[in-house]
C-alpha cells in the first residue's frame, strides 16, 4: 500500500514537472520575444505569400509579414489575455467563493444560483454575442473572458472556505466577537490561496483557448498578433486550401495545444497537491485498491 500511494504520487509530479517545463519554455518565449523574433512582426519584409525560406522559416503572409515572428509575438500576447482574464475571473470567484462560503444561509443560494446559471447557458454563443457587441479590442476580450469564467473557481472555493469556517482558529475569532470582513480576508483568505492558485493555472489555460477561439471566429482584435488572429488571417486567406497550412496554420495550432497542455498539467498537479479533498479521494482509491489486492491474496 505504501508503494501504491508513492507511486501516485510519483505520477502526479511526474506530469505536474513535465508541464512545468513547457510552461517555462512558453513563458520563456513570450519574454524573450523580442531578441527571439527574427523581424518586426508588423513590418512587410518580404513578397507576399512566400514559402519557408533560410530568411524566413515559416515564410510570408498575405502582406508579406514574417510568420514566425507573429507568431513569436503571439505568445506574449496570446499568455497576456491570458493571465488578465484569468485574474479578473479569480478576483471574481475568490470574493464570491468567500462571501457565500461565509454566509451559508443567505448569501450563498443566491450567489451558487447565478453561478449554475453562468455555468449552464451556451457559453460559446454568448461569449460571441458579448464579443460583438462590445466590439473587437483586446480589452473587450479580456472583460468577457473573465465575466463569463469565474463561475468555477467560485465554486471550487466556496467549497474549501464551507470546511475552513470550522476550523478553530475561526469558530475563536468569530467568538471574540472579531468581524466577518477580518475574519473572511484574514483567517480564510490565506486558506484559500493555495487552491486559487491552482484555479488560476487552470483559468489561464481556458483563457488561451477561449480566446484563440474568438479571433479564429473573427471577433478578436485585429491589430493584435495573438495565435488566434495569426489562425484567423490564415484562414481567411485560403491556407488551409493551399500548402500554406504547413507553415502559416499548424505552428501556432500546435503552440496554442501545448500551451492548454502545459497550464493543464501544471494545474491538475498542482490541485492534487494543494486541495485536501483531493489529496484524500486519491489516498483512499489506493488504500482501497491495495485492500481489495490483500483480500484476495488472503483468500488464496
Amino acid at each position: 500500500m505504501n508503494a501504491a500511494c508513492i507511486f501516485q504520487s510519483m505520477k502526479i509530479i511526474g506530469a505536474g514537472r513535465i508541464g512545468a517545463a513547457l510552461l517555462l519554455l512558453i513563458l520563456c518565449t513570450a519574454l524573450f520575444a523580442p531578441w527571439l523574433a527574427p523581424h518586426d512582426p508588423y513590418e512587410r519584409v518580404g513578397p507576399p505569400f512566400q514559402k519557408p525560406s533560410a530568411q524566413h522559416p515559416l515564410g510570408t503572409n498575405d502582406i508579406g509579414q514574417d510568420i514566425l515572428s507573429e507568431i513569436i509575438w503571439g505568445t506574449r500576447v496570446s499568455l497576456a489575455i491570458g493571465f488578465f482574464a484569468a485574474a479578473i475571473a479569480l478576483l471574481l470567484g475568490t470574493f464570491i467563493g468567500i462571501v457565500s462560503g461565509y454566509y451559508r444561509r443567505w448569501l450563498d443560494p443566491l450567489f451558487m444560483r447565478l453561478a449554475d446559471i453562468v455555468l449552464v447557458i451556451p457559453f460559446l454563443p454568448l461569449m460571441i454575442l458579448l464579443a460583438a457587441y462590445l466590439g473587437p479590442r483586446m480589452s473587450n476580450i479580456i472583460l468577457v473572458i473573465g465575466l463569463l469564467t469565474w463561475a468555477g473557481p467560485a465554486r471550487v472555493i466556496r467549497s474549501q472556505v464551507l470546511s475552513l469556517r470550522e476550523y478553530g482558529y475561526v469558530q475563536a475569532a468569530r467568538a471574540l466577537g472579531g468581524a466577518d470582513a477580518r475574519i473572511m480576508f484574514r483567517h480564510i483568505l490565506p486558506g484559500v490561496l493555495p487552491v486559487a492558485l491552482a484555479q488560476f493555472i487552470r483559468a489561464v489555460s481556458s483563457a488561451v483557448l477561449i480566446e484563440s477561439s474568438l479571433a479564429f471566429l473573427g471577433l478578436g482584435d485585429p491589430t493584435a498578433k495573438s495565435w488566434g488572429m495569426v489562425l484567423s488571417y490564415a484562414q481567411a486567406r485560403g491556407a488551409f486550401l493551399t500548402g500554406a497550412w504547413l507553415w502559416w496554420i499548424l505552428p501556432p495550432g500546435l503552440l496554442i495545444t501545448f500551451t492548454v497542455l502545459a497550464f493543464a498539467l501544471t494545474g491538475y498537479a498542482l490541485e492534487e497537491v494543494v486541495n485536501p479533498r483531493l489529496r484524500g479521494e486519491a489516498i483512499k482509491n489506493v488504500l482501497r485498491k491495495g485492500g481489495g489486492q490483500a483480500d484476495r491474496q488472503a483468500r488464496k
